[in-house]
This record gives C-alpha cells, sequence and structure tokens, in this order.
C-alpha cells in the first residue's frame, strides 16, 4: 500500500473494505473533520476523534496456535479426508506444500494403493505435515489393520479417525505405538491422532486414555510394549476432536452451533477428574464453505477448521471433470441422505449430491429390499429383474462372482460369513452397487451418469453462492490451498468487521461482504 492509500479516512464501502482488507495492519472508527469512516493512518487516528479501532489480525493468529505448532503447519486450518482416494495425493501435497494439514482418503481404497500413496507421500513431502484417514469399518476390521499397518510402517505421524462408534484395537494401536518417554519421564507422543466425531459420547472416548483391555491385550500380542501401555495411561486417545456438523458423506448433520459448545464442554468436565484432557483441542467441520462460516466457527471457539465438500471440486481432487462440474453449479439445498456402503446393514446414511444423479433413490430401493427379504432367493422374480436391468445391468449371480473377486483380496472373513448367511449375501451384492457408484464418478463413467454417488454437505452451495461471478465461480481455477487462502483471509477480515460493529461502529452493509481476492501473477 502506498503511502497516499496509508493517508486517507475510508468513507465508502469499498474504501473501508480495502481498509480493513490490510488485515496485518491497525484500523482506526474516527471522527475527522465532522465526518466518520475508517482508516489505518496513525496520524489521522490522532488528529481525529477515535471513536472505537481494532487491532492487527493475520489468518494465521485465527484459532489455536498450539494447533499450528503440534502440525507445524502455519494456519489452524485442515482439509479433511475424502474417501476412495478423492483427497488425493495431489491434494495432500499442494496443502503441505503450502503449509496446511490435509488427510490422504484412505477409506474405500484397496490396502495395496494406500501403501503405494503413504510411500509416496512420505517420499516426497519429507517432514511436512500431512495425515492419513482412518475410517471405522465395523464389518471389515481388517481394513483398519491394513491402513495402520501402512500409517506405521511408513512413519506417518498424523492420522484423521472417523466414523467410530467406539474404539478399536487399531486406532489405539496407533496411538500407542507413537509413545516414548523423555529423560524426565514424560509422555512424548509421536503419533498424533485428529478424531472427527459428532457425538459428545464418542468423544468422551477419545478425551480419555485408552481402554485398559485394549491395552492388555495389544501387550499380549506384542503390537505395543508394556512401557508403552504404561505411558497411555497418561494422555488422552487424541490430540484434536473435530466438531463434524452437516457434512458430505458420513454425517449425523448435527448444528455445529449445538455440538461445538457441546464438545467443549464435555473436554473442560472431563479436565476436572483426567486433567490431561485439557490439553485436547476442538475444531469444527461441517459446513465450512465460506469466510463467514469460518469467522462463526472461531468466534464458537474452534481451535481450527476442517474443509471437505468444497475441496472435491478444486483441480487436485479425484473427481472426473463432469461431476465438479455438477458441484459447481450445487446449491445449498441440493443435498440428500443415502445408505451408505460400508455400514449398509446397520442402516447408516450418507450425505450426497442430488442434483444430476438418481443414486440416493437407487440405494434407498435396495436398502429396503435389503430390508423385506432374507435372501437374493426370496426376491420376487419382477423385482429381480428389474434390479438386473436399471441398478447391476446383470445378473445378480455375476455381482456376487465379482464380490467374490474383490473380498478374497480385500478381506476373505466376508466370504465366510456370507456363505453361511443369505441376506449376509444378499448385502455384499447390494454393496456391490454403493461401493462402485462413487468410483463411475471419479472415473467419469459416461454410461453410468445418473448412479454417481457423490459425497457432498450444504457447504458445497454455500460455496457456490460465495464465488458466484468471481475467478473461483470456474471450477477450472479452483485450488484447494487458494481456497484455504481465500477462507482464511476472508474469515480474518470478517472477524475484524465484526469487532468494529460490535463496539458500535456503523458501517456500511457491503462491508460484510468478503469477494474472492485473485491470487498474485508469478
Amino acid at each position: 500500500m502506498t503511502t497516499t492509500e496509508v493517508e486517507t479516512i475510508a468513507r465508502t464501502a469499498d474504501e473501508i473494505a480495502a481498509v480493513l482488507l490490510d488485515v496485518h495492519r491497525p484500523a482506526w472508527f474516527v471522527s475527522y473533520e465532522g465526518r466518520v469512516g475508517v482508516t489505518s493512518s496513525e496520524r489521522l487516528a490522532a488528529a481525529g476523534e477515535v471513536l472505537t479501532a481494532v487491532g492487527s489480525l493475520s489468518p494465521e493468529s485465527l484459532g489455536d496456535k498450539r494447533f499450528r505448532v503440534a502440525h507445524g503447519v502455519r494456519a489452524a486450518y485442515c482439509a479433511g479426508a475424502m474417501a476412495n482416494g478423492i483427497a488425493s495425493v495431489p491434494m495432500v501435497t499442494a496443502m503441505a506444500d503450502a503449509g496446511y494439514l490435509a488427510s490422504y482418503g484412505a477409506a474405500g481404497v484397496a490396502p495395496r494403493a494406500v501403501e503405494s500413496a503413504l510411500a509416496e507421500l512420505s517420499r516426497t513431502l519429507g517432514t511436512k505435515p500431512f495425515a492419513c484417514n482412518l475410517i471405522h469399518s465395523p464389518s471389515e476390521p481388517a481394513l483398519e489393520r491394513a491402513i495402520v499397518d501402512s500409517c506405521l510402517r511408513h512413519e506417518v505421524r498424523c492420522v484423521e479417525a472417523s466414523a467410530f462408534m467406539n474404539l478399536t484395537a487399531e486406532v489405539v494401536r496407533y496411538r500407542v505405538a507413537g509413545l516414548v518417554a523423555d529423560q524426565q519421564g514424560r509422555v512424548e507422543v509421536g503419533n498424533r491422532l485428529v478424531a472427527k466425531v459428532s457425538r459428545v459420547e464418542v468423544a468422551e472416548l477419545f478425551l480419555r486414555p485408552a481402554p485398559a483391555v485394549l491395552l492388555r491385550e495389544l501387550v499380549t500380542y506384542g503390537a505395543v510394549t508394556a512401557e508403552q501401555a504404561r505411558l497411555a495411561e497418561q494422555v488422552p486417545m487424541a490430540d484434536d476432536i473435530t466438531a463434524e456438523a452437516d457434512s458430505g458423506g458420513h454425517t449425523d448433520r448435527r448444528p455445529l452451533l449445538v455440538l461445538l459448545p457441546e464438545l467443549l464442554a464435555a473436554r473442560d468436565r472431563i479436565a476436572a477428574e483426567f486433567p490431561a484432557a485439557a490439553t485436547v483441542r476442538i475444531g469444527a467441520a461441517g459446513g465450512i464453505g465460506t469466510p463467514q462460516a469460518a469467522a462463526a466457527a472461531f468466534a464458537l471457539g474452534a481451535a481450527y477448521v476442517v474443509t471437505g465438500s468444497v475441496n472435491q471440486s478444486t483441480r487436485e481432487a479425484a473427481q472426473c471433470e463432469a461431476t465438479k462440474k455438477l458441484l459447481a453449479t450445487a446449491g445449498f439445498a441440493d443435498c440428500v441422505m443415502a445408505p451408505s456402503s460400508d455400514m449398509f446393514e446397520l442402516g447408516v446414511q450418507v450425505q450426497v449430491l442430488r442434483r444430476g444423479t438418481m443414486f440416493a433413490g437407487r440405494a434407498q430401493r435396495l436398502y429396503d429390499t435389503y430390508r423385506a427379504y432374507d435372501g437374493m432367493d426370496s426376491l420376487p422374480e419382477t423385482l429381480r429383474a428389474d434390479l438386473e436391468r436399471t441398478l447391476f445391468r446383470r445378473p445378480l449371480e455375476q455381482v456376487w462372482h465379482d464380490c467374490v473377486d474383490f473380498f478374497t483380496e480385500r478381506d476373505p472373513a466376508q466370504l465366510v460369513g456370507a456363505e453361511a448367511d443369505p441376506k449376509r449375501k444378499m448385502a455384499l451384492v447390494f454393496r456391490w452397487y454403493l461401493g462402485l457408484s462413487s468410483g463411475w464418478s471419479i472415473r467419469g463413467e459416461a454410461d453410468r451418469a445418473a448412479d454417481y454417488q457423490v459425497w457432498c454437505g450444504p457447504a458445497m452451495g454455500a460455496f457456490n453462492t460465495w464465488t458466484a461471478g468471481t475467478y473461483l465461480a470456474d471450477p477450472t481455477n479452483r485450488h484447494v490451498a487458494d481456497i484455504a487462502d481465500q477462507l482464511m483471509l476472508g474469515a480474518a477480515y470478517l472477524t475484524r468487521v465484526a469487532q468494529l460493529r460490535t463496539a458500535g461502529a456503523r458501517l456500511p452493509a457491503a462491508v460484510g461482504h468478503f469477494i474472492p481476492q485473485p491470487p498474485a501473477q508469478g
């Protein structure tokens, strides 16, 4: 900014916005020569009457400094995992290079592919920050084991644990395997854990130490040492807990305004009996698609924010161009709940895009059929024929053969149960459609466009509204690190606006809107 620009009193909406957008400088709301305005000039502020002021507020200062220090990042912002590798190696790499934390979307990815991805990330990023998603798979415990094995083998120092309803031996193994004592006997945590939850009772599991019964089991099998099990009694299971509100994919659609304060209160309550719980940071996810949402989350007390849906339309996301265009046209109400693949039998649902796809209705039909019949042999002939024609496009027995090939490599134990239980076998066949539908979207299989499963929350629509008419409206201009920069800059700007208004400053309404700033060229 030039000296001339600094030495002015901003009075129009555009002028005031320009002053407040220079977030690294303080700003004064002053009465000067009979008129009020905003200035970043200390001289002009001293020459007039200062009515109120705001200090500098860089995007990097938002949230909890301990989050930035612990993870080695420059801002309290994370790109959360998106399953099936949608949160791709290029996405994680781009975020790490920009100084942000991002989580590789290992859920739904074959163990060999996860192994390859983590090997590449570890090799190329070195000490730069990144995480790997560990999703709870109650029907496929071998998958949890395989991901933890890969994380430990490649010394991945941060895991984002999601969809857990209870602690498992594998998530405890990852956490405890990284514990050592320093020369003073204090516990050093080598493997950081970020737990994504939407219920207080689940958060409490991660706020407390690992259960003794699981520690004994792990020691017995030689997965951790007796010394590590002893150290585990002194630390909570998680370093960070993310309050997952109305998000894409697995979600309970909790309001962030309720969920985040509940988790903060739970943390403080447990800390009264287990003081180490006080160190656990509570972040916010779900609905973070605009600077207003990010600023609101920080104002609520979030230590950090996590984005998901908005990253799915970026250049780095592993989604086909057709799906990215669909996402770029979505409104905030263009989402619907549908049965999930990984927890199909339990009736668990995921939030998906409704616009441009018939997946949600077709997936619900499969779940209703599963509930109504005891196995594929019990299906009425007309229903079976219709499913084979419209959804599966092949005989169900052929689909079963595909399932056998798939689970023989991935988790053979699934086949043992299915052979003995016709209803279980039917569930695996129906999950074939649910599981492949996201892959059809990722690969852009045009003849399956009506069956695309696109995990998406209302943040996507809010993001599209915010970016309408700007360079970010075009999905070819969307880059994950740039979006992070824009959201955090906007959150800092809007926080300064809110501080002035709270102090009584009457600012033009237009000042309360942050427009994405085109990135610097070169």
